[in-house]
Formats: C-alpha cells, structure tokens, sequence
C-alpha cells in the first residue's frame, strides 16, 4: 500500500515563469521575482517584526527590525538582512526570528537600540494601546536594557501644522512620514533633519506641513510621534468602540472607521479598501465630523407660529400634520418642487424620488444643488447613469491608464483620492493631461501637462485636440486611456457633447466625478426631473407602466412630463408658479444664483425644510423637520465608480432619524404609501425595481465661441477648494488652519495690464458685489483671473453671483 505525501515534495514543485523558488524556515514556498522577503514571509503566515516597512510605501530599510538569516548557493550571508529591502531569489534559505538564533538576537539588539532615547511615556501616549512599538518590544524585545544614560528630550509638542503635532522623542526614525508625504502625497514638506544622533523629524522653518492628507501620517507613524490636535488626550483605543464606515464628504465613497466613546465620536481612521481608497483618506474625511454635534443643531421639529411669525419647537405628530396640511394644500394649488441635494444616501434619496411622484404628483425634482445645465442633464441621463465598476472607469482602471485627461476637474481639491491615484499612476507612466486654466499643485504633483485655455472655452480645446495636440488624441487611443470630467463642466457650454465626441473618436472612457458624496446615487434612483429609479425616462410610457406596477400605484398615475430643473423650480417659486418647496439640506449659497434662491424661498407659499444645521432655508421655512448626520443611520453610498458603497448605523439610540423615515412618515399624513420606513426598506423597495434600459444620448451642443472681456473686465475662473467654507466643515478649527491661503491669481501680463502687483490687492466686481483679496501671479492665460468659489471671505456666488466663465470687473485693490 502507498500513502501519498501531505505535501509535495521539493522536486514536485512546480515554478511557473516569473517565480522564483525558495526556502522560509524549513519551507518550500514559491513566489513572484521581485516579492520582498517580507512579504513572502506573511504569505506563510510568519509575521516578520518591523516599522519603517508600509505595503504601500517603497523600501527603506530604516529602522533594521526585520532582520533575518539569509543563505545563497550554500553559502549565509556574513550578517543578518532587512527582509523589507531584499528581494526574493531562486535557491535562497532564509531563517526567521522563528527558527534562527541569530535573527533573534539581531531583532532584540535592533529593540534594545531603538529604546535607548523612547521616553517609555506609554501612560500618557495617545499611541498607547495600539502602539507597534509597544507590541513588538514585548514579543521581540529584551527585558532589560544595557544602557542607562540620560534620554534625549526635547520640547514637546510642535505644531509641524495646526491639525499634526510632533513630540520628536519618541520617534524612531522610520521615514514613515517623510516618505508618504514625498510618495504618495507629492507634499515634502516634513523631512529628515540633522545627522547622527541629532536627527530627527521636521519642517522647514516657516513651512508648515501644508497637505490634504496630512492624517495618514498620523496614522501609519508606529509610535507616538505624530499626534492629532483634535484628538490628543481625548481617550484611550480600550475606551473606544469603532465601527466600519463611508466617508460621506466626497464622491470617492471611502472606506473608514469611526472610533466613539459615550455616544460622541472621537476621530475616524482610514479603512483598508484596495480597490478604493487603498488606506489612505484625506483630512477632511479623517477630521471634519464635529458638525454632527455643534451647537446649533436642530433636534426637534419646528413650526413658524402663525401670530409671531417665528420658528417654535413642537412635537413629530403636530410638524408632521402641519406640513402634511400645507404640501397638499400646496400641491393642489399650483404644485411643489423637490430640492434634495446632493449629500442624501441612496436609501434617503430614493424616498425623495418616490415622495415627489406618488404624494406630490410631481417630476420637478433635481439633486444638483450647484451650477447645472440641461446639456449635462442630458450627458447624466444617457451615460453616467448606467456606469459601473463593471463598465465603466474604476480607480483601478486610472492606477493603469496609459493616459488621462481632466476636463474641468480638479482633483486634489474635488476628490482626493482621485488624485492619489493619478499620482500614483504617473509615478508609474500614466501621462496626465489637465484641460484648465493654470499649474495646480494637482499638475504638478501628477507630472501632468497643462492644456490652458480661458474659462467657458474648454469645449472649444477640446474639439481642437486633433489638430493642436495630437500626441494627447494618440495617447487616449489607446486601450484603458479615461478622460475624467468634473461638476464644473455643467456651466461650459458644449463640453459634455466635445467629451463624448473625444471618447467616440479615441475609444477612451469617460468617468463623470462630482464632488458630493449623493450625486451619483441620487442620479441612480430619479431624484431628476426626466428620470425615474434605474435610469428609466419620464416620457417612457413602458417604463412608467413598470415603475407604477412595482411602486403598487394606479396604472397612468405618474406624471409624464419630464419637469423642472433646480434653477426652473426656483423661478417658478419665485414668479407664483409653484406654490411650495420640500428642501433636503440645500444652502441656496451653493446654488447658481442665491439671489434667485432667497426670491423662491421668499416666493413659496409653503415650504418644508429637512435639514440637520440652520441654513439659509430656515428663515423662510413653514416646517423645519430635523434628519440624522451620516453617522446616527444606517445606508449606502453610490461612489463615481457606481460602486456601491454600504455602511450600518454608528451611534446607535440618538432618536434621530433619517430623511427615508421622516418622507415615509410624512408621505402617510397625505395618504401616500413609500414604504421606506427604514433604510433597509428603502433598499429593498429600490431592489424591486431593478435598472431600466439605456434610451441612449443626444448630446448635440455647440462650442460658443468665447469672445475677449473687453477694457477693465476678465473672465473669471473658480473653482471650490477642499478645505473652505463647506457645512460639514464647522467646528473644526484646527482643520480650517490647513487651508490654502486665499487669494486670486492672474498673468503677469493681467497684472500688468490692470496696474497689480504680486502680494497687492485686487478688487473683482460685479453689479451684485465686490471681492477684494491679495494678488499672486501665474501661468494663466491672459484676460483671466482665478478666485476660489467659497473660502474664507471670498463668497463668489453669493457676494458676485457669478461662475466659472463670468465676465469681471477688475481693478486694483487697497494697499
């Protein structure tokens, strides 16, 4: 009788090409050439000790912890090597600290070293409890130490940024940091200093560690080195009970973790998503979550009492009827119209969806709390609505793109983790073509090539592509190359039709990334005026017929019509042509026109606002109706990818409830069924639906041409930056300290031109309003001048009421 062997033996195993074979601690194992020791090593499942080693960092070999026994050709190496700087090789031997001696001892000599200055201050570390250092030095370390010397120590913390402090004793010198912010990032500004025993970690002297990511070195620091402001001394990881969540800022729908403690969170940390966000987030995903608790926030209902024309509280069961009374009343009268915005769940605006067209009768919905045009409505309905990772572009797919243009995105600013990739992808050979108006420091970081051209004239540089640049034609013909067009491009007329003509021609992808987290599922379930869920039309009698069958409505019961958009609803509001509003969280700041915005909310008869915070709606609203913070509801997001994006409740008994719940509700009182009692309900009731049949584009919009801004005027280009005056952003001072500065930008020539000087003022005005701000010159075109859309004291819409291609006023400012 023969017994098979448990396993084969080293003559039965099989190398495939590109592999290499060797030995790990008396095991045969096969890897891919160029795999690091280290990593064969967790393969195996034997945990190699390390610090400075990060998967997503390239080798450093700092910090000496990984030290293993390696022998070739018979022969061991003189010393113990770094296992995460040597690559793996045909015939290699390698011992860990699992079966060699040597390599143990290497290891807790390389620990005993690295505690020589740590100040052992683990009771009041913010690392400790989760400290690699604290893990390792037990499992691979001495008990005691050979040396007793005094420890260095130097002052402590430093702000290397108002969010990062640095207490520079405990670090171990393993270039974690440095060498995310020079790799990943593209932000040195935090390097090595000194040499010898002197070296440490640090900043140029008045530079301060100015980054958009700047947490994930926090993050991935092994000690206690790299704290945050916002969370120093807050609480201890045994006090904190995480749970895994979606980062609600941006359309990139990054995978994170929420850290709480008495019902309060504490911070959030980066999730592990390869194919997203990898581990990385930026700051405004990791830091800005305070405006859940501030203050201000509304926690009751509120109703404007009819003889003091004020907001009072009251209870759910009187706001409920009294806006139940006032949106039917509203309704039959001349209609209502929708205005959901763009940060709502999938779940929360499905119900927006469904309340719009079963309790008000009604297709005058739009999600697009921004500039918008019909022209992109158009591009949204017939293409961006049926992508998914399994069609369409995917941050995978940009990592390896040959090529790829921007048009009207800015990503660093938009969605960060966009940006990550392209850096990573150009660090790669992706070549990086940003269609806009001056070198970013997204340009730059990208090593991408500027394609300038005046605002509002994009489409024009587009469709000239061929004939001006046709190395960027060439270059996205071929197979995997993406073009990525951002949220500004609704106010370019003729760029949706340019880019879908570029795609046809060169067979290149097109991915549409807005910047709110709820655009993409909003588009997705018909919180649009021509769209019902999955992508079905409004005039589409088959598609009405199968949503009214599911939805359990009366056959013909749908309106047909496709109706308003957001700026056609605010001017039937403001003219008497609607006779109410339901709000979902909607600053009408934001919107292209505020002065239009407040005339429509001053117009309505009636208006219903569901909204966490006081907004601008609130002064004018009949019925304030508070909803649930990301982070107290369950739900999903849909990402640009068309990637769904889940996550479960958090805070759990808060009382607060999500905007699904309250429409519902809401929907009962004017004898309406949604069926979206609960977030899972919502899904399920979208679930049934399923996706509709593409009816295909017709994008068919002419490239104005764009005529010179004639004596003391200029063409404005704006777009908004991560860090500004966003909502979500409140009460987090120490993150608004990482803001850009805040100033215009013109061509030395403008400057020039206008009598500027670089670090003077400038003044730009309309008729509506005047914006005076310091000057920096750059390589825009001539005739064009750059201001941020909403930072700091620069309001553009609201002081200017003017966008991305406005023309200006242009003068010299106060000295």
């Amino acid at each position: 009788m023969t017994i098979a062997p448990d396993k084969p033996t080293e003559a039965e195993v099989v190398v495939p090409e590109g592999h290499v074979k060797l030995v790990i601690d008396g095991e045969t194992v096969v890897a891919p050439k160029g795999e690091l020791l280290i990593r064969t090593a967790e393969r195996l499942g034997t945990v190699i000790p390390r610090f400075c080693d990060h998967p997503l960092l390239e080798p450093a070999g700092a910090c000496r912890q990984c030290l293993v026994e390696v022998e070739m050709g018979g022969r061991p190496m003189p010393k113990p090597q770094a296992s995460c700087t040597m690559t793996v090789a045909d015939g290699m031997v390698v011992k860990t600290q699992l079966t060699s001696p040597v390599a143990d001892k290497a290891q807790q000599g390389v620990m005993e070293l690295l505690l020589i200055n740590h100040p052992l201050d683990c009771p009041i570390c913010d690392k400790g409890g989760e400290c690699p250092l604290q893990n390792q030095a037990i499992a691979h370390g001495r008990s005691d130490s050979r040396f007793h010397e005094h420890k260095r120590t130097f002052p402590k913390p430093i702000n290397i940024s108002t969010q990062v402090l640095l207490d520079r004793e405990r670090c171990v010198l393993c270039q974690r940091c440095t060498r995310f912010s020079a790799q990943i990032a593209g932000d040195p500004f935090i390097e090595l200093l000194e040499r010898g025993a002197h070296q440490q970690i640090g900043i140029a002297e008045e530079k301060p560690f100015q980054s958009y990511f700047s947490g994930n070195t926090i993050q991935i620091c092994p000690v206690g080195a790299l704290t945050s402001a916002a969370y120093r001394f807050r609480a201890r990881p045994f006090d904190l009970v995480s749970a895994p969540g979606v980062c609600e800022h941006c359309s990139s729908g990054c995978a994170e973790r929420t850290d709480y403690r008495r019902g309060k969170v504490q911070r959030k940390l980066a999730g592990d998503d390869p194919q997203v966000n990898e581990e990385w987030i930026c700051d405004k995903g990791r830091f800005a979550f305070r405006y859940a608790t501030t203050g201000d926030r509304i926690k009751r209902p509120l109703i404007r009492d009819k003889e003091s024309g004020e907001l009072r509280e009251s209870s759910w069961t009187e706001a409920l009827q009294v806006a139940a009374a006032g949106l039917t009343a509203a309704r039959d009268a001349k209609g209502v119209g929708v205005l959901p915005g763009g940060r709502l769940t999938v779940e929360d605006a499905y119900a927006y969806s469904k309340f719009a067209r079963i309790a008000l009768h009604t297709n005058d919905i739009d999600f697009r709390a921004r500039p918008h045009s019909a022209e992109e409505l158009e591009f949204l309905s017939g293409t961006a609505v049926f992508t998914n990772p399994d069609n369409g572009v995917t941050f995978q797919g940009i990592e390896k793109a040959p090529a790829a243009l921007l048009v009207a995105f800015e990503p660093e600013e938009e969605a960060p983790i966009v940006f990550l990739r392209l850096r990573k992808a150009a660090r790669k050979g992706t070549k990086v073509f940003h269609l806009g108006q001056f070198t970013t420091p997204a340009v730059e970081k990208t090593f991408g090539t500027l394609l300038a051209c005046v605002p509002g004239a994009e489409a024009n540089a587009i469709n000239a592509l061929p004939e001006h640049a046709s190395d960027v034609v060439e270059l996205l013909s071929k197979p995997g190359a993406v073009i990525l067009v951002g949220e500004r491009a609704a106010v370019i007329p003729g760029a949706f039709t340019a880019v879908a003509r570029l795609a046809e021609r060169t067979g290149a992808q097109v991915a549409w990334i807005p910047r709110r987290a709820g655009e993409r599922g909003a588009l997705a379930v018909g919180a649009t005026p021509n769209l019902l869920p999955g992508g079905r039309h409004v005039a589409n009698a088959a598609a009405r017929t199968e949503v009214e069958r599911t939805w359990g409505v009366e056959e013909g019961s749908l309106p047909a019509t496709p109706g308003r958009d957001t700026t056609g609803i605010l001017e039937a509001a403001a003219s008497g042509q609607l006779s109410g509003l339901v709000v979902g969280g909607v600053d009408p700041f934001d919107l292209p026109d505020p002065r239009l915005a407040e005339k429509a909310l001053a117009g309505a008869g009636f208006i219903v606002s569901l909204e966490l915070r006081p907004s601008g709606v609130t002064a004018y609203a009949d019925v304030v109706l508070p909803i649930a913070p990301a982070v107290e509801k369950a739900g999903s997001y849909l990402n640009w990818e068309g990637r769904h994006r889940v996550f479960g409740t958090t805070l759990e008994g808060t009382g607060a409830l999500p905007d699904c719940r309250v429409l519902d509700t809401l929907a009962v009182e004017m004898d309406a069924d949604l069926f979206t009692q609960t977030p899972a309900a919502s899904a399920s009731d979208l679930a049934r639906l399923g996706e509709g049949a593409p009816s295909g584009s017709s994008l068919n919009v002419a490239a104005p041409l764009v005529s010179p801004a004639g004596p003391g005027k200029a063409v404005l280009a704006t777009w908004h930056r991560l860090i500004g005056n966003g909502s979500l952003q409140v009460d987090e001072p120490n993150l608004a300290g990482t803001a850009r500065p805040v100033v215009a930008k013109v061509a030395e020539a403008t400057a020039r031109q206008f009598g500027l000087t670089s670090g003077g003022q400038v003044t730009v005005s309309t008729d509506r309003g005047a914006i005076t701000l310091p000057v920096e010159t750059d390589d825009l075109p001539e005739g064009v001048i750059w201001l941020p859309t909403n930072s700091g004291d620069v309001t553009v819409r609201r002081t200017l009421g003017a966008g991305h291609g406005s023309i200006v006023s242009v003068s010299g400012g106060k000295s």
